[in-house]
């Protein structure tokens, strides 16, 4: 047996919720937590705080995956054709700085990575993509209601008219990842 090789990625992609239920799916994901980054308040941000767009954080998920599974640039082209990266500091009625399109590159090697994967999609939309790469230099966990978020409220409304579409088009477009 392999051993595992596991790695970190940081993405905000709109609503935290909606991110993390189409990693949760992804063969070779060991964890997605949803949390904060980017801002320059002080402390621990809440999440009333962040949706005030005063915070300058955005809505992410740190994704924990198994390299020898799933490669960085793997994870990164779910996440570019699961949101809309052409929409500044928007997904769909979600608007504001907390929901920028955003890759937090944890080395140099994911620096490189993420600006190929965007050069190489840029193709891919009508749109200029306006994801940000930026380095990551903390990341806040979000309150525990807002983990598995999907998996828990499913019957919620946001949960059955916006994330349960997204999973369908997930799944049609990226069958090969998903988790057996």
């Amino acid at each position: 047996m392999v051993k595992k090789s596991l790695e970190q990625a940081t993405l905000g992609g709109g609503c935290f919720w909606c991110t993390e239920a189409v990693f949760q799916e992804v063969k070779g994901v060991e964890r997605v937590v949803s949390g904060y980054s980017g801002g320059n308040a002080p402390g621990k941000p809440t999440y009333r705080e962040v949706c005030s767009g005063l915070t300058g954080h955005a809505e992410v998920v740190q994704i924990t995956f198994d390299a020898n599974e799933l490669t960085y640039k793997d994870i990164l082209k779910v996440f570019m054709t699961t949101h809309d990266p052409t929409t500044l500091n928007r997904q769909g009625a979600d608007r504001g700085t907390q929901y920028r399109s955003v890759v937090f590159y944890h080395d140099d090697s994911q620096k490189r990575i993420a600006e190929e994967v965007l050069e190489e999609l840029a193709s891919y939309y009508e749109e200029p993509i306006v994801t940000e790469v930026l380095p990551l230099e903390v990341f806040y966990k979000a309150e525990d209601y807002h983990q598995d978020y999907y998996r828990n409220n499913q019957s919620q409304s946001y949960c059955s008219f916006v994330i349960s579409p997204k999973l369908s088009k997930f799944r049609k477009s990226h069958g090969d990842k998903l988790k057996g």
